[in-house]
């Protein structure tokens, strides 16, 4: 066996194992970023529906409804409805949780009394 093979032995197995520390150091951040990011999703998609269902409970309200099936609307989508009325206008301020660490939802949307 030449110097030169024992050597290059010496310097393969000195390499032994560090994939799996680099891999075993790596993870760890990565199931992090990969947990936030579908949080952030989770809580972007939620608002949209709280969103949505304030501005249907603020129509239901402006037109006269009854104000539990805007609340029902609101609770539907994740969240508690508070119903407002603002001079000529019907609100309703939709809240919800979001998910992980995030702060809370909020949603708000206006509707003309009496309107169409």
């Amino acid at each position: 066996m030449s110097a030169d093979s024992a050597a290059h032995r010496r310097r393969r197995l000195g390499d032994r194992g560090s994939v799996t520390a680099e891999f075993a150091v790596v993870l760890p951040a990565i199931v992090l970023v990969v947990t936030l990011g579908v949080g952030a999703l989770a809580a972007g998609a939620r608002q949209v529906r709280l969103q949505d269902a304030a501005a249907d409970a603020a129509r239901l309200v402006a037109r006269g409804d009854d104000p539990g099936r805007a609340h029902a609307i609101v609770v539907t989508a994740g969240g508690a409805a508070e119903i407002q009325q603002r001079g000529d206008l019907m609100c309703v301020i939709a809240t919800a949780s979001a998910p992980l660490a995030l702060p809370d939802l909020t949603a708000t949307s206006c509707a003309l009394a009496g309107g169409i």
